[in-house]
């Protein structure tokens, strides 16, 4: 059996996982109280899912928020009864937007709590592949008390792989004032306390529902419904049959060629509405050049404008190996799509036989097969050097510090964070470079 624990951090953590543990549940027919009704003899529910007395089912994971409000919804909502009321744990004081709040006064005292919990659901497992960890890094607690927690997991399991699925501020919508200075310290840990990161960005997937789902205006439910297939179709093979099986540590082995540049793009194809699903066809080169569409990318940037250095594409349901390699070929043939000089083959694909699962009252509409993409392009840099230019502008003036120095946090500390993105955004550059002068030479 190969166990993920996964772990929620912070508002926007919780509300993604809320879609997921739905998708799950729909998955491996399990109610919302945790039972099976109609119980199979396969084990695939295994990886997210541990078993508990009187045949109920209950998932690997920990919700942590440093306030009750988020948390209490899900203590009160139609699955209270699925997980164990130990995993929710709730403070009573918020991080206030500050990631020096949730770092180091009031996340220092609620960290010990939270890792003890995550060691025993780790110490559970026969043969644990890895965390999720499912936060935003541009609020209080999901970037410190995250940053906080990355730090102890990597202390205590650093062999284990830690997957970060993270939401990164937009371009234009913003939920805080002070989200550059969030997200720089908390990305700054992350280069060193993570292994893949994949980016993702509501105003972009907002973007993709409003095109594919014709969704006027778009809930942070239907967003995260959208996320919680790509998480899904990630781990489908640790879970279901199918005739190329990735296992979740290939993922770091095929995308990750230098330790600091693992911050993924990621895309999920058919994305289209239940009114629309049957007048289009959705065939495998189809939704393979959907999900190459920057229009599809979960994140905003522009892959045109940079370079692939490898790509995983996991495919699920209905689907051929032979229809597959063509349309990878195909892909190799565009011009749009084009890869840095020292990875010639660039491309991992996974096939699975276990169909999308259709979520009830859900706007994805139900199709036969789908793919999720995730890559590594030095596009991403974009990402990082949007942030750093605001927090640049306000750090220039000193604006709003005081409340981080007031919590105990020192002056030097955004300095160097800062510092280390710069690095980072020379780095990718370096790595479109180091091909473009093999060249000259």
């Amino acid at each position: 059996m190969r166990e993920i624990v996964s772990i929620h951090l912070g508002q926007a953590g919780i509300q993604v996982g809320n879609s997921c543990w739905e998708l799950y549940c729909l998955e491996h027919g399990i109610q919302p109280d945790g039972l099976m009704p109609n119980n199979t003899s396969n084990d695939s529910f295994g990886t997210f899912f541990s078993e508990g007395r009187r045949g109920k089912y209950v998932p690997r994971a920990v919700y942590l928020d440093l306030e009750p409000m988020v948390i209490d919804e899900v203590r009160t909502g139609s699955y209270r009864k699925l997980f164990n009321p130990n995993q929710l744990i709730s403070g009573k004081e918020d991080a206030a937007n500050n990631f020096a709040r949730g770092h180091y006064t009031v996340g220092r005292e609620f960290i010990d709590q939270c890792v003890d919990r995550v060691r025993k659901l780790a110490d559970n497992c026969s043969n644990l592949q890895g965390f999720m960890v499912f936060n935003a890094v541009g609020g209080g607690t999901g970037s410190g008390l995250g940053s906080l927690l990355l730090e102890r997991l990597s202390n205590e399991y650093g062999k284990t792989l830690k997957l970060g699925f993270t939401i990164f501020p937009s371009p234009k919508v913003s939920t805080a004032v002070v989200e550059p200075y969030n997200a720089v310290l908390a990305t700054h840990s992350m280069i060193e306390h993570t292994d893949i990161v994949v980016q993702l960005d509501n105003e972009a997937i907002y973007d993709i529902c409003r095109k594919g789902l014709r969704l006027e205006k778009p809930s942070y439910r239907n967003l995260n419904r959208l996320i919680s297939q790509t998480i899904s179709s990630l781990t489908t093979s640790l879970r279901f049959n199918g005739s190329m099986n990735v296992d979740i540590s290939e993922f770091q082995t095929n995308l990750v060629p230098f330790p600091r540049i693992h911050f993924m793009l990621s895309s999920y194809a058919p994305v289209v509405s239940s009114s629309r699903a049957y007048h289009e066809l959705n065939s495998v080169p189809e939704i393979t050049n959907a999900v190459f569409d920057p229009s599809n990318m979960m994140a905003k940037c522009d892959p045109r404008k940079g370079k692939y250095m490898a790509c995983c594409l996991m495919y699920r349901g209905d689907i051929a190996p032979k229809d597959v390699n063509t349309s990878v070929g195909s892909i190799k043939t565009k011009k749009t799509v084009q890869f840095v000089d020292w990875c010639p083959t660039g491309f991992k694909c996974g096939i699975n036989y276990q169909a999308p699962t259709f979520v009830p009252g859900g706007d994805l509409a139900k199709v036969k097969r789908a793919v999720c993409m995730i890559s590594n392009n030095t596009a991403v840099s974009e990402v990082f050097s949007r942030i750093d230019h605001k927090f640049d502008t306000m750090f220039a003036k000193r604006a709003f510090v005081h409340w981080y120095l007031g919590e105990g946090m020192e002056e030097g500390e955004f300095s160097e964070a800062r510092e280390d993105l710069a690095a980072l955004e020379k780095d990718y550059e370096e790595v479109v470079q180091d091909g473009q002068q093999e060249e000259e030479y």
